[in-house]
């Protein structure tokens, strides 16, 4: 590290006092899309490994929706392995690269469908045996693509819920699982669960941008030529046919709660965020396509339920909801269901394409709007565990809530970060 960031680092040791440091190695599992609809996950898979000293890796999972599988989680511990003597003989306690590989197993490759639950994946299972493990401390459970091993872990062994800490990176993850988001939401509401729909994205917006901490500048100046993780970082993560150099990042604030925060106290400041009690927020449905006047608060998990006389046969539906595909499924009675969750504030068209004459061409249109600040003084007696996203204006980047809970710390823990990629130089 040159002796300005050096500097730097020393001089922002004063304000991590306000935020308290974990005394113990905590038990994580991370369930993660990586290399499915998005590059951050990869990201974030190198700063989890370089954290690996500090958090007992139980398990990667890999729960995506779209191409993401389990090898791409093996793609980075590739990389890891290659600077793991020397991460070892320099600090110690970062575990062997053959152990990572046995924990990381592969989970849902496809939504539930309606029931939010469907058969038991490797990475179901190993969120249950884990969660069954005679150890007092929690599971931490990151989420960082669909909540659906989750849910099927949760309905096969409700059993370890009490052993259970859930760290949901929403948004648009959970536009994809929204039927197992559900399910959760239905049948386990005393789950403990962080579900940062916004707050999260306050690791990439806002903060301190300036110089080498801004999303275009770090990764060159920080990251490429910091060991084989490094150059991974700023020039092996390919995402749509192009090279990604730009920091992102989005799922990390749940790991850097735990490094530096009370992970016990949601609402404390935290490098991951700071959150307030869940409001109640049961799904919205519809029984007849929505029009322009009708609003929903985003984030809301909305079901469309549509009647068909068609006789059942092999029949398919797709809602296209702006370019984003929500397949239906069809119940006993022959009436279509199409789950989405909008993931931002504005006005949603959609049209369905089917094989049933009787919706295919149904379309129409609502809008979202964002949760009223005073949602954060209704929290709901059923929820009790349940924390989000805080809506006050004051704590929000752009339309973004709870963003500046994070972005606030930008400096801190981007320097934290270059300090651990400093480590991989040889």
């Amino acid at each position: 590290m040159t002796a300005a960031i050096v500097a730097a680092s020393l001089g922002l040791l004063l304000a991590w006092d306000e935020v308290a440091v974990a005394t113990e190695r905590p038990r994580v599992i991370v369930s993660t899309d990586a290399g499915g609809t998005d590059y951050d996950d990869l990201q974030s898979l190198v700063h989890l490994l370089l954290h690996a000293d500090v958090v007992e890796i139980e398990g990667l999972v890999s729960s995506p929706y779209g191409p993401g599988r389990a090898q791409h989680i093996h793609t980075v511990i590739d990389a890891y392995a290659r600077d793991h003597a020397l991460l070892r003989r320099r600090f110690g306690g970062y575990p062997d690269p053959d152990t990572l590989r046995r924990l990381t197993v592969q989970g849902a490759v496809e939504s539930a469908g309606a029931a939010g639950f469907a058969e038991p994946t490797a990475g179901s299972r190993w969120i249950v045996e884990c969660g069954r493990r005679d150890d007092p401390r929690p599971l931490w459970v990151l989420v960082w693509g669909g909540i659906d091993d989750l849910a099927q872990a949760v309905h096969d062994a409700p059993d370890i819920l009490p052993k259970l800490r859930v760290h949901f990176i929403g948004g648009p993850n959970k536009k994809w699982s929204a039927p197992a988001y559900d399910y959760l939401v239905r049948e386990h509401p005393h789950l403990w669960i962080i579900e940062s729909n916004a707050t999260y994205r306050g690791w990439f917006v806002g903060g301190d941008q300036s110089g080498a901490w801004g999303n275009d500048t770090f990764v060159a100046a920080h990251a490429a030529g910091h060991g084989t993780l490094g150059d991974y970082f700023a020039h092996g993560i390919a995402f749509r046919g192009e090279t990604q150099t730009r920091l992102k990042m989005g799922d990390s604030p749940s790991l850097a709660m735990l490094i530096h925060g009370d992970p016990g106290r949601p609402d404390h400041a935290s490098w991951g965020g700071a959150f307030v009690r869940a409001w109640d927020r049961d799904r919205l449905v519809w029984r007849r396509p929505p029009a322009d006047d009708d609003i929903v608060e985003t984030f809301r998990v909305v079901e469309l339920v549509l009647d068909s006389e068609t006789p059942a046969a092999s029949l398919a539906a797709t809602l296209d909801l702006d370019g984003q595909a929500c397949p239906g499924t069809r119940d006993a009675d022959g009436a279509w269901h199409f789950w989405f969750c909008p993931k931002e504030s504005r006005a949603w068209r959609f049209a369905i394409a089917s094989t049933d004459a009787a919706i295919d061409g149904t379309a129409g249109s609502f809008r979202s709007v964002a949760a009223a600040a005073t949602r954060r003084d209704e929290p709901s007696a059923r929820f009790p565990n349940w924390w989000t996203d805080d809506p006050d204006p004051t704590v929000a980047e752009g339309p973004h809530h709870g963003a500046k809970t994070v972005s606030r710390w930008r400096r801190e823990f981007l320097a934290e970060f270059a300090d651990r990629l400093d480590r991989c130089q040889p």
